[in-house]
């Protein structure tokens, strides 16, 4: 779960501001006719954009300008200037920029906004609640969250790049080398959203999210930590991380993706994010922590080489875990990594959680890993299920999965481990698996439903325990 509990209202949340309201033709020069001949004001150069030289001062007062000025306002980079900051903004001084407040357009040209290492701590910015953004073709880059604005509680950091309390769109840009580091909480690497959020055509990547106290706590979305609607499209998210204190139980979740509100992901790249909380708890590089009714709808994506690392811990997805409600259609998890040395290793692929639903069509769960070397258990080395969740696959495929367990530990359900809860496979298949025992489905309690489909060549049987599973054979 995320820190939601602790959030309270910001001072930069609260009502959009007016729009300026323009008359119409008529009413104009019925008012030209009943007065005398005088010279009318020229209207606001906005349509037109602001011309911003490459200078840090400049984009801080032309950021500052259309924010006093009603209607909206494009500002235009400099091609391919670096603005680098090197000192936060005198009114907000956890942020580099003054905070977005009105409907602004940052038009980048290729340009990069980076915070100068030399500088303090800040992220690079913040748009507030009545704040409306969108970037186009801008790299954000090396912001360090120092607190978390929709939850002011001393320690708690959100958002190293971007905290977006409005709403905000992303095109065709980066957002890269920023963090969010606490030893209280800290969410949101990249990107926090706690408004509504769109990124279409960008890049997330090479962000961090780390938990450094010596109690139990949780970092959270290296990339992107979400609680608000969040659409991403034709994107990628990769070589993020999220880290925790070693053997404080603590938990490491999402080291792409964590979200905690309604989430769609579209034709995106989530892969080579890292996790790692020895003695803690990992979830999957992509996490979905959204309570019912919220959904998480996740359209031809991949997934791929992503490592969650436990040792002497429990990891919950090497790729993705689930704790609510998942679709996910014509996608590929492929490749990923779930680790617990002497721990417990659970879904090397997908992970669901207790009351979880997943259902997976036309989608390929291939070549994943669940390890527990040093006597641990490995459970499901493409999907797990043993939690009192609902799995559904239509027209998927789940092969060449892997779970296992060196120097004496458990490895059980190379494909699929399920239990107390319910699996229904659809037109699916279940080929060329590997664990202990079970190399295909290794059923310990619940209920598991085969309807046309095919569980074979999985090493060393297909089902585990023998005849636990109707319709399987060997």
């Amino acid at each position: 779960m995320s820190f939601q509990g602790f959030r309270v209202k910001s001072p930069f949340q609260g009502d959009r501001r007016s729009r300026l309201v323009v008359p119409s033709a008529a009413a104009v020069l019925a008012g030209v006719a009943g007065m005398a001949l005088v010279g009318l004001p020229a209207p606001p150069a906005h349509a037109a954009g602001v011309q911003v030289p490459c200078s840090t001062p400049a984009l801080i007062e032309a950021i500052s300008t259309a924010n006093s000025q009603p209607g909206p306002d494009t500002l235009r980079l400099a091609g391919r200037c670096t603005y680098r900051l090197t000192a936060p903004d005198g009114t907000n001084p956890a942020n580099g920029l003054p905070a977005i407040t009105s409907e602004i357009t940052i038009d980048g040209r290729g340009s990069t906004i980076k915070r100068d290492e030399a500088a303090p701590d800040f992220r690079i910015l913040l748009v507030a609640g009545t704040g409306d953004l969108t970037l186009d073709k801008v790299t954000i880059e090396g912001g360090r969250a120092t607190d978390c604005p929709a939850t002011p509680v001393p320690g708690v950091v959100c958002g190293g790049g971007i905290n977006n309390q409005g709403t905000m769109t992303v095109n065709h840009s980066r957002v890269t080398h920023n963090a969010a580091t606490s030893d209280v909480f800290a969410e949101g690497g990249g990107i926090d959203n706690d408004g509504t959020a769109a990124l279409n055509h960008t890049e997330v990547s090479g962000n961090t999210a780390g938990y450094t106290g010596s109690d139990p706590g949780e970092a959270a979305g290296g990339g992107i930590a979400n609680d608000g609607p969040l659409t991403i499209d034709h994107s990628s998210v990769h070589h993020n991380t999220v880290q925790v204190t070693a053997n404080t139980d603590s938990f490491a979740t999402g080291a792409g993706i964590a979200s905690f509100a309604q989430t769609t992901i579209e034709d995106t790249l989530i892969a080579r994010n890292d996790a790692s909380a020895p003695g803690g708890t990992v979830r999957g590089a992509l996490t979905n922590g959204i309570p019912s009714p919220g959904t998480m709808s996740v359209t031809d994506t991949t997934i791929r080489d992503n490592t969650s690392s436990a040792p002497d811990g429990t990891v919950l997805g090497g790729g993705v875990g689930n704790g609510g409600t998942m679709f996910m259609s014509r996608s590929n998890v492929t490749g990923n990594h779930a680790s617990s040395p002497n721990g417990v290793a659970r879904g090397g692929g997908l992970s669901l959680g207790a009351l979880a639903k997943l259902t997976l069509s036309r989608t390929e769960v291939q070549g994943n890993t669940a390890s527990a070397p040093d006597g641990g258990t490995a459970l499901g080395g493409g999907i797990i299920n043993a939690l009192g969740g609902t799995l559904t696959t239509a027209r998927s495929r789940i092969s060449k999965n892997t779970a296992t367990a060196p120097d004496g530990g458990t490895a059980q359900g190379g494909g699929i481990h399920t239990a107390v809860g319910s699996t229904t496979l659809n037109k699916s298949s279940v080929i060329g698996n590997r664990a202990g025992d079970g190399g295909g489905i290794f059923k310990a309690s619940g209920t598991v439903a085969l309807n046309d489909t095919v569980v074979k060549l999985n090493r060393p049987n297909n089902c585990a325990p023998p005849d636990s599973v109707p319709g399987c054979i060997g």
